[in-house]
This record gives structure tokens, C-alpha cells and sequence, in this order.
């Protein structure tokens, strides 16, 4: 490509890419060009600005709820139901309406975000750590303990999340698992995400690593004397930075389903905090009569999981120098 444009020209040492300067000769790094090309993609953009909103609303649940004049997530109020009991729709005061125990469910939906977040960003970074860690090694030392390893992940991968998800939630209803290491709840989806998430990521890492060791740059620091653990942690470990990024980023809406999912069926965030799965678990028998019960949580839901598959796809284009964008 033409040097003034400041595009890819070709590849490093190390696998890392070198880029030419503009045409006033001011150089440029592998992140600014990043950024160049990732502020191209208007999609990916309002993607992030949406999770960022959404991150603060988490972070900041209690001041917006108070802001609102809405009431907490937990408080009831009979008086909000019809007289039958039944809940009311939107309204001024109640903008989401109320559910049938007459909860606000603006604020329900407000403070399940910051369920969804926690198991999603913090499920996904456990995760992230054993999965690379387990792939750097299957990959660069291969012989047994690549066999054993990948067999391990072999294994891991037969098991049915759903069905081990109900399993683990019913034996940690009451007391917790492990002598009270994995309480119920967020702790316990964790916990439950990082026994089954990590084998994706291993083996996305494990296959760059069997290419990576291969390389010339590898060849050059065992010929120094550099010791196995440093050429992992120095030579191969950043030239996994980019993948491990954008396959995270793609692995953070498929756990917030997760949750969603185990709290739909009842073994997940327990009530009484809320959690946009078991929310829509709760309107499904009276959805034809409140529909903004179920309506609500499930666009929240929607958004969520959309905005962070929107986001992978624009850090994989954007860090990505083949995509010529």
C-alpha cells in the first residue's frame, strides 16, 4: 500500500505489524492506526457508547433511581395493582409500569444491568486468564501435556451447560458449594462460566500458539538462551493480545444469555434480586394481560447481548490489518 496513507506494509519480527508515517512524516503506532480504523465503523461506535451508558446506569443504579424519583428495586407497593391485583401498565410516575407484586420495573431493569455486566465482564475475564494460560501451555510444550490438556477441554466441552447449570444450582441452593466458597447467585454463574467458558479460549489460543512457536523470532530468543517461560510471557504472549480481545468481546454476550437463561429456569439470580432472565420468567404467565412485564427486560436483554456482538465485530475488523479498511 502507499506509504502516504500511513497503511500496512509488512510484517514484523515478532508477527507485529509495521506501519509507514502520513505525508507530513509524522509516524504512526499500531494503536493509533487502530483507532483510525476503528472510528470508521459508525455501528461499532454506537455500540460502545451504548455499553459505556450502560456500564455508568450499572455503576451508578442507585443515584439514577433516586434522580428518576423512582422507588427501589425491591419495594412493593399493593397499591399499584388493579383490583384484582393485577399489575398496571405505564404510566408517568412508572414509566416501565409495575409487576404483580407492585415493583417498579424501571428500576428492576436498571439494577439488572449490573447482574448481567458483573457475570458477563467478570465471567468472562476469569475465564479469559484460565483459558490463555492453559492454551499457552498445550501449545508450546505439546508432547503429554498437550494431550492431556486437550483431552481435559475435550471433556469439558461434552458437558451440557444447561444441564450442569441446573445440577450446580440445586446443590448450592442453600448453603453454597465448595464449604461455602460458591454462594448462590452471581458467584455461583461465575463460577459456573468459568468451568465451562475457559475451554473456548483455550483452544483459540492453543492453535496461535502451535503457529507461533514456529516462527523465526522464537528460533532467534531460544538461540540467545532465553528460558521457556520468558519466550511465553515475552515473545508469544503479546502477539495473542489481539485475539484474545476480540474473542473475549465475543464471549461476553453469550454469558450474559447464560445467566439469563439459568435465571429463566429458576436456578439462577435468586429474588429477590433482579435479574432481566427472571424477570421475563416471572411475566411469562401474565404476558397477555402486562405485556410491558416481559417487553421491557427482554429489549434491555436484546440490546445488551447486540451491542457487545456489534462491538467484536468492529475490534475484529478494526485489529485486524488484512481487512484493509
Amino acid at each position: 500500500m502507499s506509504v502516504a496513507t500511513g497503511e500496512l506494509l509488512s510484517g514484523g519480527r515478532d508477527g507485529a505489524v509495521l506501519f509507514a508515517g502520513d505525508v507530513d512524516g509524522n509516524a504512526r503506532t499500531p494503536w493509533q492506526l487502530f483507532w483510525r480504523r476503528f472510528r470508521r465503523d459508525r455501528v461499532a461506535l454506537v455500540s460502545l457508547g451504548f455499553i459505556v451508558f450502560l456500564v455508568v446506569l450499572a455503576i451508578a443504579a442507585p443515584l439514577v433511581v433516586s434522580v428518576l424519583g423512582l422507588p427501589g428495586p425491591n419495594v412493593q407497593n399493593s397499591n399499584l395493582t388493579n383490583a384484582f391485583g393485577a399489575p398496571t401498565g405505564p404510566s408517568l410516575a412508572h414509566p416501565f409500569g409495575v409487576d404483580q407484586l407492585g415493583r417498579d420495573i424501571a428500576s428492576r431493569v436498571i439494577y439488572g444491568a449490573r447482574v448481567s455486566l458483573a457475570v458477563g465482564i467478570l465471567g468472562t475475564l476469569t475465564a479469559t486468564v484460565l483459558g490463555v494460560l492453559v492454551g499457552l501451555v498445550a501449545g508450546f510444550y505439546r508432547g503429554w501435556a498437550d494431550m492431556f490438556l486437550s483431552r481435559l477441554i475435550d471433556v469439558a466441552l461434552s458437558i451440557p451447560i444447561l444441564v450442569l447449570g441446573l445440577g450446580l444450582g440445586a446443590a448450592c441452593a442453600v448453603r453454597g458449594c465448595l464449604g461455602g466458597t460458591i454462594q448462590p447467585g452471581v458467584g455461583e454463574i461465575i463460577f459456573l462460566i468459568t468451568l465451562v467458558s475457559w475451554t473456548y479460549m483455550a483452544r483459540v489460543v492453543r492453535g496461535l500458539v502451535l503457529s507461533l512457536r514456529e516462527r523465526e523470532f522464537v528460533e532467534a530468543s531460544r538461540a540467545l538462551g532465553a528460558s521457556n517461560t520468558r519466550i511465553m510471557l515475552r515473545e508469544i504472549l503479546p502477539n495473542l493480545i489481539v485475539p484474545v480481545i476480540v474473542y473475549a468481546s465475543l464471549l461476553i454476550p453469550q454469558n450474559i444469555l447464560l445467566e439469563a437463561a439459568l435465571s429463566f429456569l429458576g436456578v439462577g439470580v435468586r429474588p429477590p434480586t433482579a435479574s432481566w432472565g427472571q424477570m421475563i420468567a416471572e411475566a411469562t404467565p401474565i404476558f397477555n394481560t402486562a405485556w410491558w412485564y416481559m417487553t421491557f427486560p427482554g429489549v434491555a436483554l436484546l440490546l445488551t447481548v447486540l451491542a457487545f456482538n456489534l462491538l467484536g465485530d468492529g475490534l475484529q475488523d478494526a485489529l485486524n490489518p488484512r481487512t484493509g479498511r
